[in-house]
């Protein structure tokens, strides 16, 4: 049965979103002023809760994998010199553990409900 494309469009968007405010020179001041790292958390969590609805029959690794290179990519560009942003190897830890709690969380939790069922 195909997969209704609501959580594959609220993936992406997500990822757009993600991407375009990672890379703007002046993005505009997110509330609260959270951190870098903060931001970073956020989007990936975000970003790893949407990516398992979206893509529900990938290995959560495979999931893991694809958003860390992602935020990798993320910081590759963010190196380049014209968008006057600063590009850090520990952005890119973060948003790889943000991914990466969020999706063996989940299926630690589903997991569980299994079992009691």
């Amino acid at each position: 049965m195909k997969r209704p494309a609501l959580p594959r469009l609220l993936f992406w968007g997500a990822a757009i979103l993600a991407f375009v405010m990672a890379v703007l020179p002046h993005p505009p001041a997110v509330p609260g002023s959270p951190s870098d790292k903060i931001q970073h958390i956020g989007a990936f969590a975000v970003l790893g809760l949407l990516g398992t609805w979206a893509y529900s029959q990938m290995s959560r690794l495979r999931l893991v994998a694809c958003l860390s290179l992602f935020g990798a990519f993320i910081e590759l560009v963010q190196a380049i010199p014209a968008l006057h942003r600063d590009s850090d190897i520990l952005d890119w830890i973060a948003d790889t553990a943000a991914a990466a709690i969020v999706l063996f969380a989940l299926a630690w939790w589903r997991s569980r409900s299994t079992r009691r069922d």
